[in-house]
């Protein structure tokens, strides 16, 4: 089964990609590796974006809800370099950044949001080596960004 099959069956459907917030490229590849810019959340159904601080404003629940939808945006942004997920031969590397309180630290429970889409998307291929750490603070005061690297076909 192709990705967008799967994507489709799982109820899945990917926002467009962003284009970038300043002077930088959204992607690079470099052989068959594509290095994402650090992405943030896709938007809920109701339109608002999570921001705050995990911890404080908002709860690891909430947090891992935030990195699910970054990996919906890291799906649509793979997909806008590439054209086709069926070009993903694997997910590399994710590094998860979590805007939170000084004291937080369940940043891997926050950061499985996207990890789990990511396996739950690509199964095995989707396995991953991965850093998930605490920030004071993420631009526009998101929850979460995270960079990604994929191996993709030629």
């Amino acid at each position: 089964m192709g990705i967008e099959q799967k994507l489709k069956e799982l109820g899945i459907k990917l926002p467009q990609a962003q284009p970038p917030a300043a002077n930088y490229v959204p992607a690079v590849r470099t052989g068959n590796l594509l290095y994402l810019s650090g992405v943030g959340p896709a938007k809920r159904p109701d339109g608002s974006i999570p921001t705050g601080k995990v911890g404080a404003d908002l709860s690891t629940e909430e947090g891992y809800e935030a990195a699910r939808l970054v990996g919906l945006n890291v799906l649509a942004r793979l997909r806008d370099e590439i054209g086709n997920l069926d070009k993903v031969t694997r997910i590399v590397k994710l590094l998860g950044m979590v805007n939170c309180s000084p004291d937080f630290s369940e940043h891997p429970a926050v950061i499985n949001g996207c990890s789990d889409l990511m396996v739950e998307v690509f199964e095995e291929r989707g396995r991953h080596a991965r850093s998930a750490v605490g920030m004071q603070a993420l631009p526009f005061g998101i929850a979460v960004e995270i960079e990604a690297i994929a191996e993709v076909e030629d």
